[in-house]
């Protein structure tokens, strides 16, 4: 039984009992030794300001509750709970290294010694569980704080914005909707003036952010929210053709268990095959996908994606005929 275990046991013995709890039944409750029930009481006592008092008559222990009911203070709470907030933290910390140090450290540290404090090894719990961030694009941390910051105070954001589809930079003003974390990268959701059409930024590629005296205007979610999910991946857009693609069988033992799209429609063939369909507008971020199958995957329709598809493997087999 973990130390957390204990002092919750011992709190519901203790809790609204008059009468002082023999030692004897605090052992046969516990099933712990002497020593380990005597440094829970006092844990109790000296870190959770529990009011106990020692009755020597009855060799036990009880509330002194004159002042009114005790209860466990603050965040007290179990092992799996403990261990949660442990991985929640680390998690935070990989999806933007740095940004955030400042702010999770102290509560980082406040965890690390509950984990601590009920038995656990917090030390050996971060050596256990390990997250890479594999081909994430690290956005800066002072345009990262100021997108999030104008995000959520609703406020209107200027920025310079070098696309990498076009290779060119723009200044852009707008009005940030959301941030997404996706696929290990940040972008910002944002209704752009410039365009008059909203639009996804990708983090890493803006420059010269600053937040302006004016607020941003809201979106209807339902339409933000179906403009983001309209088409396949953050290449969004309202969905313009519908993909087909057919994976050999190898590759069709994962392909067929993963998430493309919330509308996607698949189906396995009589001969072991995995056959998908998924909208897409822009065939960015589809042809990628498509291409790092290489060999065990085909586009099958539409006729303009397959032979994007193939100009793309021919041009890579180019460089290998050299």
């Amino acid at each position: 039984m973990s130390r957390t275990a204990r002092i919750y046991r011992i709190h519901e013995l203790l809790r609204g009992n008059h009468r002082p709890v023999p030692f004897q039944r605090l052992r046969e409750a516990l099933e712990v030794s002497d020593a380990t029930i005597k440094r829970d009481i006092q844990f109790l006592r000296d870190r959770l300001g529990a009011p106990l008092e020692y009755d020597p008559h009855a060799n036990g222990y009880h509330y002194d509750e004159r002042d009114g009911p005790f209860e466990l203070p603050g965040l007290w709470l179990n092992h799996s709970e403990l261990y949660a907030l442990l991985a929640a933290e680390q998690l935070l910390e990989a999806v933007q290294p740095g940004v955030l140090s400042d702010r999770i450290g102290p509560l980082r540290s406040r965890i690390r010694q509950l984990l601590g404090d009920s038995g656990a090894d917090a030390e050996d719990f971060a050596q256990r569980v390990r997250i890479d961030r594999v081909t994430s694009r690290a956005a800066p941390g002072e345009a990262f704080t100021l997108v999030a910051d104008a995000t959520l105070a609703r406020r209107q954001l200027a920025f310079h914005y070098h696309g990498r589809a076009r290779d060119r930079r723009s200044h852009r003003r707008v009005h940030p909707q959301q941030l997404i974390h996706y696929r290990g990268n940040w972008y910002l959701s944002a209704w752009c003036t410039e365009q008059q059409a909203l639009r996804v930024f990708s983090l890493d590629r803006i420059e010269g952010a600053e937040i302006l005296d004016a607020p941003a205007q809201d979106e209807n979610p339902t339409a933000h929210d179906r403009h983001l999910r309209s088409s396949f991946g953050i290449f969004t857009g309202t969905a313009e053709s519908w993909a087909v693609l057919r994976f050999s069988p190898h590759a069709a033992r994962w392909v067929a268990d993963e998430h493309w799209h919330p509308d996607q429609i698949g189906h396995w063939t009589p001969d072991g095959q995995w056959e998908l369909q998924v909208p897409y507008s822009d065939p960015t971020e589809l042809i990628q996908e498509v291409l790092r199958h290489g060999p065990d995957v085909e586009v099958l329709a539409p006729n303009e994606l397959r032979e994007h598809a193939t100009h793309r493997l021919q041009e890579a087999t180019r460089l290998y005929k050299k």
